[in-house]
């Protein structure tokens, strides 16, 4: 066992602005402790890459099946759970974030057949259950139960999807978190299910083709590899008859002659079409189309190249409708015949904008948002591309839902910032009219909080939008807890969202800030591309950058500093406190992307290779890479505080990127604070946590942060 002696200081903390409670002087004397973290043993692995040999000395720890990797997390999670049980106040935020988290949720509404269909949680429930009612009136019923998938609550509910009708149901089911899932299949109107479920799906939906059978989606899976960790890259899309046995279902696409690690089949709303989008990388995507009036028709290419990213929005009797960034960074929608549907046939509809476009379709309109650094502006067009209205929005933050059916005459939309729950509105979709339709009670006070935009310059001179939102009122004198948030990778935009678990800090005088770094989807493709393979250091640069305007404008300073990512933004958080250990005092990588010389050989790394490249490709890029990979720049030094997260069961980014990473980082820590993992058992990269795990997550990770600032919080 190797030791560290944890000595923190008595800091008193006092919270501007809150009750009488808050405000008074609170004192906490942190107990001195001793760590005692499990010993990890070294092999003698060693790889070599264009001449280069690269140790590799806890390589064991990528078997997730054997019994010293098991032992090893066992051991691991004593001591984390050992340092925490520690801290006298942890149970206490545990208590408020379930109390805050006891509300009414509701999702908004979408109309399937006769019925409306919505999830509700009566507030502490594991899982939201499926409700309906008739579209004509009546009372809500209990329609679909995921509580009672699993007596634990890791079985979770990971989709839906109707028949046209609405009289038959395909669900998916994710146990322990994995994302290997079961497709159920169901009748709607009695609930009855059917004989029929499919096993060992992974990255699919379920796509209707009448009430005939289904489209989806899987992997090959090796016998000999493991079922967690196993590389899958070999997607094909297959068609399942109802009544019939999966092993007889028909191959559509992704055969030996034409392997893809990305393929997805889905039917058009007239059910002519089957719109087939095959890929090898997280950017990009051919475009195919089959003809399903037409027994026996061939598959038709529309794009034939992985160049762009391409997608059909809508088809009717005439045309398609593809939104596209080919010669539109931001993206445009175009319209085209059926008949001859080939891109030099291609015809502007919407047109590209400085604003980045994500179109839907409802009624007989097609909604565009667009992303305004990073918040939503909607605008509603007609199938002529002619403009039509901007939808009015209640405030500056994130709007979604803007999606039904083509018969439809109203939708539900939900709107939310990071101080405002979410919130849904119902739209008549032919004059534009909005009504509140369901606003939560969430025991938050928004009136007493602000949010603001910011822009701050990065290393290169570029500059970058940033979100910080706390407490009115707020005394910038450097002493506040600060949690700063990024992620910066494959085309993801990060847009307002109010989360129950900020509001932990925030009432604790805290700060919430988020860095929208260059790799995301904020600005279209090209802020994406100068955020990937080579120019990945620009992605830390940008969040690095982000900490130092916190400090220089006085909301916090490294004592009070926490970074947070997870998955891609895991990665980050890792590849800047090895960058700069001081730049923080609590770290928290979470199911990271932290070995980057072998992500690639495990699940469907490879496909995040064009974000990355891979340390195979060339020795320019290993050497980019082998200079950045969190994993190998954990050199002898003061690390801040850092509790890493990972699942078990993660069978995107597999745990042993955080398994190695700790176990590497408990050897260099030269500081007095800890460096602890945090194993959940029977979860996996995040999605379907019953609500006991999220609390116990949600306490241990402020708990940890607090305790490591010397902040004693208010409750």
């Amino acid at each position: 066992m190797r030791l560290i002696l944890l000595s923190i200081s008595t800091v008193v903390l006092t919270a501007c602005g809150e009750s009488k409670k808050a405000t008074a002087t609170m004192e906490q004397t942190q107990p001195t402790s001793t760590m005692n973290y499990p010993d990890t043993r070294k092999d003698n692995t060693i790889d070599e890459y264009f001449g280069i040999k690269v140790a590799d000395p806890y390589r064991w720890l990528e078997d997730d099946r054997s019994v010293e990797t098991a032992e090893w997390v066992k051991l691991q999670n004593q001591v984390t759970n050992g340092y925490l049980s520690q801290i006298p106040y942890r149970d206490a935020i545990g208590k408020r974030y379930e109390a805050l988290y006891n509300y009414e949720k509701i999702s908004a509404p979408s109309m399937e057949g006769d019925y409306i269909y919505y999830s509700r949680n009566s507030g502490l429930q594991n899982h939201s259950v499926v409700y309906r009612r008739k579209k004509n009136g009546g009372e809500a019923e209990v329609f679909l139960d995921p509580n009672k998938f699993s007596n634990d609550g890791t079985t979770s509910l990971a989709g839906m999807s109707f028949s046209k009708s609405g009289n038959l149901l395909s669900y998916s089911i994710s146990e322990g978190g994995s994302d290997w899932r079961k497709i159920i299949l169901m009748n709607a109107i009695n609930g009855q299910k059917l004989d029929d479920t499919l096993t060992d799906i992974k990255f699919s939906g379920a796509s209707w083709k009448d009430e005939e059978g289904i489209f989806y989606s899987t992997y090959q899976k090796s016998a000999d590899a493991s079922m967690l960790s196993g590389l899958t890259n070999h997607h094909q899309l297959f068609y399942h008859k109802l009544g019939s046995d999966q092993k007889d279902d028909v191959l559509i696409f992704g055969d030996a002659a034409n392997p893809r690690r990305y393929v997805s089949g889905d039917v058009t709303e007239n059910q002519r079409w089957l719109i087939i989008s095959a890929a090898n990388a997280t950017y990009g995507n051919e475009l195919m189309v089959k003809d399903l009036s037409q027994p026996n028709s061939p598959m038709v290419t529309i794009v034939g190249d992985m160049k762009n990213q391409h997608y059909v929005l809508h088809a009717d009797d005439e045309y398609f409708y593809i939104v596209t960034d080919r010669n539109a960074p931001n993206s445009k929608v175009v319209k085209v015949s059926i008949q001859n549907p080939a891109e030099a046939n291609w015809k502007d509809l919407i047109p590209e904008t400085k604003e980045v476009l994500s179109p839907s379709v409802a009624g007989k309109y097609i909604f565009a948002n667009y992303l305004k650094d990073a918040t939503s502006k909607v605008m509603q067009y007609d199938f002529n591309g002619k403009f039509v209205r901007d939808i009015q929005l209640p405030g500056v933050g994130s709007a979604s839902g803007f999606s039904e059916k083509s018969t439809e005459t109203v939708l539900y939309f939900g709107f939310t910032s990071y101080t405002t729950p979410y919130t849904i509105y119902k739209l008549d979709i032919e004059s534009g009219k909005s009504t509140l339709y369901i606003k939560p009670d969430v025991k938050f006070n928004t009136d007493d909080y602000e949010s603001k935009q910011v822009f701050y310059t990065s290393k290169d001179g570029t500059k970058i939008p940033m979100i910080i939102t706390h407490k009115k009122g707020l005394i910038l004198n450097g002493k506040n807890p600060t949690m700063l948030y990024g992620y910066g990778g494959f085309n993801i935009s990060l847009t307002p969202a109010f989360s129950i678990s900020n509001i932990i800090l925030l009432e604790n005088g805290g700060v919430y800030a988020v860095a929208n770094l260059r790799g995301g989807g904020e600005y279209g493709k090209q802020w994406h591309a100068d955020g990937t393979k080579t120019k990945k250091q620009n992605v830390f640069d940008d969040f690095i950058a982000a900490a130092e305007y916190l400090k220089k404008e006085k909301y916090t300073s490294s004592a009070y500093l926490a970074l947070r990512g997870g998955s891609n933004g895991g990665l980050l958080v890792g590849a800047v406190m090895t960058q700069h250990p001081d730049i923080c005092k609590v770290a928290f990588p979470e199911v990271g992307v932290l070995d980057m010389l072998r992500y690639h050989k495990f699940t469907s790394g490879a496909g995040w290779a064009y974000d990355y490249g891979t340390s195979e490709e060339s020795k320019e890029m290993f050497e980019y890479l082998y200079g950045y990979s969190p994993l190998h720049n954990l050199k002898p030094a003061n690390y801040p505080a850092t509790m890493v997260f990972t699942g078990d069961h993660d069978d995107r980014v597999v745990p042993a990127h955080s398994f190695k990473f700790a176990a590497t980082l408990q050897n260099a820590q030269q500081g007095n604070l800890p460096t602890l993992i945090r194993i959940e058992t029977k979860a996996g990269h995040g999605a379907g946590k019953s609500t006991q795990l999220i609390v116990d997550e949600q306490k241990d990770r402020w708990s940890f942060m607090f305790y490591n600032m010397g902040i004693t919080p208010i409750y």
